[in-house]
This record gives structure tokens, C-alpha cells and sequence, in this order.
């Protein structure tokens, strides 16, 4: 996999959001991209990657694009493709890019299954730093004591355990596998308090059937882009 940037910002905060359980990753980081002054710096590129781009109301959505936000200092990694498979690449790449921008944190945010359904899922989080732990616990969110994290988020906490690299987590119940945009508004919530970016979450939920739909859409179509190129693979060793 290979790192494609137009701009190299330090001392970064790198919010990634791949796409787990309730696609929360990548909703939240799509909302707050939106909601936010982002420019896109760059991609990550792999051969591995389904050849993909999806159009949506005629705009260009590449598959993996790293934004930037200059006011917070802020890197958004955002995905819509499937890691399924490219876990551990993906998290070494994540990594490296942290390394890159010599980030100061790397925030993950997931959702977590849950039997609640209730209208309010709750938010949890993890982190190595026993300064952020403090930083959370003030604001009340309960620390994540008992869970399965699977996915990118997963290999990136493993990985992240053998470095020096600060790392955070910040969870929110969600009982579907399908886009959950109640739960991604209640990670967002925890996430502009902690970061301070002054992000109202309420039109998200408005507007979630909506923002849900696109990106149904969008995932659906890297589905069949990655079957076509499996399909023509396998013909071409046939």
C-alpha cells in the first residue's frame, strides 16, 4: 500500500473511520468532513484495493481519501471501501501514517454490538494514555471494560501496543450492520467535546435516512466493483 499526499501537516490528531460494525467510521468521519473546513491532501493506493471510484451527485468519492482540517489540526482518514481481508495492511499503513505527520494521537471510531435498542446508544472509549483516560472519565464516558474489536480498529490497537504511538478509542452501541447513524451522532457528541470542534450532530440524525442511503449506495457498488474484479481473475486464469 502506498501513501499519496499533496501536504504533510505535524503534530496531527488522525481521526480514522473505516467501515465496522454500523459503518460509524466512516459516517462520522463523512459528517464531520462536511460539517468541517477539510481539504482532501492525499489517498492510500493499492493494487489489493477494488478499482473503485463512486459517483455521487456527480462528485468524485474515492474509495480511501485523507483530508485535512488546518483550524484543529485535524487528519480525517476516510473510507468506504471493504478492508475485509486488508486488515493488517491497512493498520501498518495507518501507522505509517501517523509516523508521517508525526501525529500526537490517533483516534479510532467504532461501533460496538449491543442488544440495546434503545434510541440513545451509549458511548465508550479505550486509550493508552492514562492523561486521556482523566480526560474522558470528566466527561463521563465509561471506559470500554469487556469487548471484541475486530476489524482494522483491532489490528491498529495490537500494533499500536508495541509502539510509542498515543491511541484512542471512542465506541458507541449499535445493534445493526447496517449504517446506524443514531450511534455514529452519539460518537460525535464525545468527539467534539473532546476535540472542542463546536459540531452539532442534530442534523445528522435528520437527515439520517438520507445520508444512510448514499452510502448503502456507495458501499453496494464497492461490493460489485470487487466481484467483477474477482470474476475477471479468475477468467483470466481460465
Amino acid at each position: 500500500m502506498e501513501i499519496i499526499l499533496t501536504k504533510k501537516p505535524k503534530d496531527v490528531i488522525l481521526v480514522e473511520g473505516f467501515p465496522g460494525f454500523g459503518l460509524i467510521g466512516t459516517i462520522v468521519t463523512e459528517y464531520l468532513i462536511d460539517h468541517l473546513d477539510c481539504e482532501s491532501i492525499g489517498t492510500i493506493v493499492s493494487e489489493e484495493i477494488p478499482p473503485m471510484v463512486a459517483l455521487h451527485k456527480g462528485e468524485v468519492v474515492q474509495p480511501i481519501e485523507i483530508f485535512y482540517n488546518k483550524k484543529f489540526n485535524i487528519v480525517f482518514l476516510h473510507v468506504v471501501t471493504n478492508p475485509a481481508g486488508l486488515e493488517w495492511q491497512f493498520s501498518e499503513v495507518v501507522l505509517k501514517l501517523a509516523n508521517m505527520l508525526e501525529a500526537k494521537e490517533i483516534v479510532s471510531v467504532e461501533g460496538v454490538g449491543s442488544a440495546n435498542s434503545d434510541d440513545n446508544p451509549k458511548t465508550f472509549y479505550y486509550s493508552n494514555s492514562e492523561k486521556i483516560r482523566k480526560d474522558f472519565e470528566r466527561m463521563n464516558v465509561d471506559e470500554l471494560q469487556e469487548g471484541v474489536i475486530m476489524g482494522v480498529t483491532g489490528t491498529i490497537l495490537l500494533k499500536a501496543k508495541n509502539t510509542k504511538q498515543t491511541m484512542s478509542c471512542i465506541f458507541a452501541e449499535t445493534h445493526s450492520a447496517m449504517p446506524d447513524s443514531k450511534a455514529a451522532a452519539a460518537v460525535i457528541r464525545v468527539l467534539d467535546k473532546y476535540l472542542g470542534l463546536n459540531v452539532d450532530p442534530k442534523p445528522l440524525e435528520k437527515q439520517a435516512e438520507q445520508f444512510e442511503s448514499k452510502l448503502k449506495a456507495i458501499m453496494s457498488k464497492g461490493k460489485e466493483a470487487g466481484e467483477i474484479q474477482q470474476k475477471k481473475q479468475l477468467s483470466y486464469m481460465g
